[in-house]
């Protein structure tokens, strides 16, 4: 048993790996547990009630708190790594403000992302006019997706528009569907 227990010493390398592969093991067990139930949700969900894209951004955020936490909890259990995370600290730190700047846009996406899921003026198979840069200013299709970073709507003749989230929520469109079902009104 002591020699068991000496196996998973995080200051022997044998440890820190044998620790890594279980946590790792873990996180898939978890990630699969994740994904099935939202499956199992969306699948029983006969009467539609369960929106199923902020269902999949859920599910998402869920695997990716996951790996966040088993990672932390690998980083608190292994002692090497605690150094290694004090001397890292302030170049993280700069790193961060850094890519904070240059990825404006792109973290702008996605919290406007995160507010179209949650607030959803908008739903999939919903019919939207947008402003488009083309001859008309507008553009009329259905949604077909949103995810964190663009809304893709497909138009009748077949062709994708595709959207930053940015500037979804920043712009006016008129939703064409009638009620909660998205349903197009008649022609």
């Amino acid at each position: 048993m002591i020699a068991i227990l000496k196996g998973f010493d995080p200051d022997r390398l044998v440890g820190a790996v044998l620790i890594a592969a279980i946590l790792i093991v873990l996180g898939v067990v978890l990630s699969w547990v994740v994904r099935r139930l939202v499956g199992e949700a969306l699948r029983h969900d006969r009467a539609e009630r369960i929106d199923e894209i902020t269902l999949s951004f859920l599910s998402q955020l869920s695997v990716l708190a996951i790996w966040v936490l088993l990672i932390t909890l690998y980083a608190h259990l292994i002692p090497a790594l605690h150094r290694l995370g004090t001397a890292l600290l302030a170049g993280v730190s700069i790193v961060s403000v850094i890519v904070g700047f240059a990825a404006q846009t792109t973290l702008g996406n996605l919290v406007a992302g995160i507010s179209l899921v949650l607030y959803k003026p908008f739903r999939r198979g919903d019919r939207l006019q947008v402003l488009v840069p083309n001859k008309d200013q507008f553009e009329v299709g259905e949604v077909e997706d949103i995810s964190l970073g663009y809304t893709v709507l497909k138009t009748d003749d077949g062709r994708k528009i595709i959207i930053a989230n940015g500037t979804m929520a920043q712009q006016t469109f008129i939703n064409l569907s009638t009620g909660a079902a998205g349903k197009t009104p008649p022609a």
